[in-house]
């Protein structure tokens, strides 16, 4: 199918000694198999989309209300319930499993993912400000400082640097590149790093930007060269 993509939980990281005896950062990451509990028609809908389904949850823990939906797609409940965008040409069947094999190594994919939360944070680790004296009696060595803007507009300006809030947010790393994909253990293992913690929920689809390699198309030798090789001494 030409739209990838899958829901995974990430393990955590590890290192792989490739041919060349180089070592490589890896994220190992468990990766379906996730099932089709809603197909979304653009007619019906107003646009194209699968709902997926990823890890199972026992039946008497879920919901009468989400129950009564998995049982109309005749699968078992799951943990994590996630709609992917599809293409409108594309044909997808309630109860079809999508499993770690649709990617292969080499391949590049796009992770979306929760990144860790770190809580309130002040301005110099949220903004990696500078921070103020340090010496000389200074009393403002972390402070923000004046945010004010005089009596024109005479407020503070929409979108200024201040502390808060810091992580938990929607992060999408692009262009991973697939190192390993094990269908028997429905693992697959990425280059570098990803956003979240460990067991956090990531989304993995096929990469946008990232050229994909095309089969290049078997030609016929030429009799020219098939010629040659007729010619050619047989050796011994």
């Amino acid at each position: 199918m030409k739209t990838k993509a899958i829901l995974g939980k990430k393990i955590g990281m590890t290192q792989i000694f490739g041919k060349d005896g180089n070592v490589t950062g890896v994220t190992v990451i468990e990766a379906g198999p996730c099932e089709i509990i809603q197909v979304k028609d653009i007619n019906k809908e107003g646009y194209s989309a699968v709902q997926l389904g990823f890890g199972e949850k026992k039946e008497n823990k879920t919901k009468k209300s989400i129950l009564g939906h998995f049982k109309k797609a005749k699968v078992n409940p799951k943990r994590t319930l996630k709609e992917i965008r599809v293409d409108q040409h594309e044909k997808f069947e309630v109860g079809e499993k999508i499993t770690v094999d649709i990617f292969e190594a080499g391949e590049y994919v796009d992770v979306t993912g929760k990144s860790i939360g770190k809580g309130f944070q002040g301005g110099m680790k949220r903004w990696h400000w500078s921070g103020g004296p340090k010496t000389h009696g200074s009393m403002s060595h972390r402070s923000p400082g004046s945010i004010g803007a005089s009596a024109s507009p005479s407020r503070v300006l929409k979108g200024h640097h201040l502390p808060g809030h810091m992580g938990y947010d929607t992060v999408t790393v692009q262009n991973v590149e697939v190192i390993k994909v094990d269908k028997e253990h429905n693992l697959i293992l990425l280059k570098g790093q990803v956003p979240g913690k460990r067991n956090n929920l990531l989304v993995l689809k096929r990469a946008i930007k990232k050229p994909h390699k095309k089969e290049k198309p078997k030609t016929e030798e030429q009799p020219q060269q098939k010629e040659k090789q007729k010619k050619a001494p047989k050796k011994g």
